[in-house]
């Protein structure tokens, strides 16, 4: 019995080492790709980070008054001045219309407005 017992232990151990080994191939290769992963990530930041600034460098005021002064004959776009802009009072708002009451409604019982009934 203890024979059989020694080889069924030897091969639990010889099957939990391999069980190990590529448990570590596995975690090493899952490791690399989140390694590479971050680094696509910083390298996405910093070309968005580069983006947005050319953006605010390409939207700066003085650089589109000066496109909007040089193409006005073609867009015919005009400064914007403090005039141009209403106040919440000029703005007309829709009127609720509500439905009318075609037929009569019955109210049926009594309302018991004493203290007692509230």
């Amino acid at each position: 019995m203890r024979p059989v017992l020694y080889v069924l232990t030897f091969l639990a151990v010889i099957a939990l080492g391999f069980w190990a080994y590529r448990e570590n191939y596995a975690t090493q290769s899952a490791l690399k790709e989140v390694q590479t992963l971050q680094r696509q990530i910083v390298g996405l930041r910093e070309g968005l980070a580069l983006q947005r600034a050319e953006w605010a460098y390409l939207n700066r005021p003085d650089r589109l008054r000066d496109l909007a002064t040089a193409n006005f004959d073609r867009l015919g776009l005009l400064p914007m001045e403090p005039g141009q802009f209403g106040t919440p009072a000029q703005i007309a708002y829709p009127r609720s219309t509500f439905p009318e009451i075609d037929l009569p409604v019955d109210i049926q019982g009594a309302l018991d407005l004493t203290e007692e009934g509230l």
